[in-house]
């Protein structure tokens, strides 16, 4: 009987999740910060910068009236429901910031179940006075604290455009990202690999937004099927500052109850560091004969869902450019943000360069991803046999930042390739700017690589560093920022392409930047003592 209450007693399930919550907020004291900081700001900065662009009633109006009519715009921010300052500012940002939401909630949520389980963190914990969901409860309070300081700062600092529609829109911000933190709990107890359930509920992440994007571009008010087939979806038909639908975060809220619900059943029926769908072995020989192929083995599925992502955003902005110089028309603020971003050229170059300029940025992600491969590999264990054997650090290195260097480079050349084909004209100058971006990602990723070499218990650091130049270079141009704090982050040095000139100096000074914080990182991983 005491056997039976302690595997189904239902506050023994839970014993010690108050430490565990503790314990991971502590360590994700740079993390979650950071990524709350990117997302609140990117709201918050927005009344202002719509102030600036569109002073007058008329002005907004006019947008409105643009926007029904233009259906690229539309898939990538969604249709517009009003033309207040608050509900130009749900409708600017709101998609984005949910997304963002969502994937700081995925990381969270991921980090403290299924990495710790593949670590063998949890088997120690588990050996504890520790119940059987603490974990799982502890990850998603997690990203529920979180979510919940990012809807109180959004919420407070929009209260000025309306009290209603500043609490819709930061209740549906959190909302999203609390379907996508339950979202990877179930997913996590289905995967027997952290990447991969990362990588899973990410692409969940990226078909909602597609769904939204088609559904979007068909109709101008949010009801297409595919729209109301995304949480994001829900998001914008919310409708914050546009007469709130409230009965919307209903749907958010039996999302988030239904596939938490699905998490703890699954939880409960399952041994300790086991999956539902176990991971198939792979061969031990051929293609896996070397530490290169044995990295490539392990990234390839990052390297085909980047890939996609890229070139279909590539498809999209190219797709868009003709319709977002109508959209700017003979608004001068606006044509002056585009040209802090993309460069003193025609609009239609500068709008080019500034979406590319973009996608660098995110690339940049994507290579401290990549690199902290090397950190996972070493902190779980798994690096260890490899090293046992004739393989030295420096070539079980190598595979990893070949992957994810040669990476960034594919990914930015794919992104080339879509706005040529979305965009039809200019493909060689269109590739160029794609190309230009890399010395900089190459800077971002060479500073992981020095953390993760240097300093491996700060290498999450990396995080923020990746975070504070996507805030720079995505909202900086906005606010018109000081050129000093756009030149912190080595995208501000860059030539801006297509239609300005090709600067050799900033590139080459920046590649051999990258050169040497990569030289770096590798001189104190092969002299350090490894992980364990």
């Amino acid at each position: 009987m005491t056997a039976f209450a302690v595997r189904h007693g239902g506050t023994r399930q839970l014993a010690g999740t108050g430490t565990l919550l503790r314990f991971a907020l502590r360590r994700d004291r740079l993390m979650i910060p950071v990524w709350i900081a990117v997302d609140a700001l990117m709201v918050l900065s927005m009344p202002g910068t719509l102030e600036g662009l569109y002073g007058t009633p008329a002005e907004r109006a006019d947008l409105v009236r643009q926007m029904e009519t233009n259906s690229s715009l539309r898939a990538m921010v969604g249709p517009v429901f009003g033309d207040s300052l608050g509900a130009l500012t749900a409708w600017r940002v709101g998609i984005y910031a949910g997304a963002l939401a969502a994937v700081m909630s995925l990381l969270v949520v991921v980090r403290h179940t299924r990495d710790e389980e593949e670590s063998g963190r949890q088997e120690l914990v588990a050996s504890g006075t520790v119940g059987r969901r603490a974990s799982l409860t502890a990850a998603l309070l997690a990203a529920a604290v979180a979510n919940a300081v990012l809807a109180l700062l959004v919420t407070a600092g929009l209260a000025g455009q309306g009290a209603a529609g500043a609490l819709a829109l930061g209740l549906g911000i959190a909302g999203v990202g609390m379907v996508f933190a339950t979202m990877a709990a179930v997913v996590a107890q289905l995967t027997e690999s952290a990447r991969l359930a990362r990588g899973l509920t990410a692409a969940v992440l990226g078909t909602a937004f597609v769904l939204r994007a088609a559904g979007d571009s068909g109709t101008d008010d949010g009801s297409s099927v595919l729209t109301w087939l995304s949480p994001l979806g829900w998001l914008e038909n919310l409708r914050p500052y546009a007469g709130e639908r409230w009965w919307v975060l209903a749907l958010l809220a039996g999302a988030v109850v239904l596939q938490g619900a699905v998490a703890y059943a699954l939880a409960g029926r399952r041994d300790l560091g086991m999956s539902f769908l176990p991971t198939r072995p792979g061969p031990a020989s051929g293609r896996l004969g070397t530490a290169s192929a044995l990295a490539w083995r392990l990234q390839r599925g990052a390297v085909l869902g980047w890939s996609i992502g890229f070139f279909l955003a590539g498809v999209v902005y190219g797709g868009m450019t003709e319709g977002a110089a109508d959209l700017v028309g003979d608004n001068d603020n606006a044509r002056r943000i585009i040209e802090r971003m993309g460069g003193q050229s025609g609009l239609t170059d500068a709008f080019l360069a500034s979406m590319i300029g973009m996608l660098g940025l995110v690339a940049a992600l994507w290579i401290v991803a990549s690199v902290l491969r090397l950190h996972g590999e070493e902190t779980s264990g798994r690096a260890e046999p490899v090293l046992a054997n004739a393989v030295g650090r420096l070539r079980w290195a190598a595979g990893h930042l070949v992957i994810a260097f040669g990476g960034a480079a594919w990914i930015m050349l794919l992104a080339g390739l879509g706005f040529a084909v979305g965009y039809g004209r200019q493909v060689g100058p269109v590739l160029a700017a794609c190309l230009v971006q890399l010395p900089a990602v190459w800077v971002v990723g060479g500073v992981a690589v020095l953390l993760h070499g240097v300093l491996p218990r700060a290498a999450v650091a990396a995080w923020g560093v990746a975070g504070a130049v996507l805030l720079i270079g995505w909202i900086g141009p906005a606010l018109d920022v000081p050129r000093a704090v756009l030149d912190v982050s080595p995208f501000g040095h860059l030539p801006k392409l297509p239609g300005g000139s090709m600067e050799w100096g900033p590139v080459a000074v920046l590649t051999g930047v990258a050169v040497l914080l990569v030289a770096g990182g590798l001189a104190g991983l092969r002299r350090r003592d490894m992980l364990t």
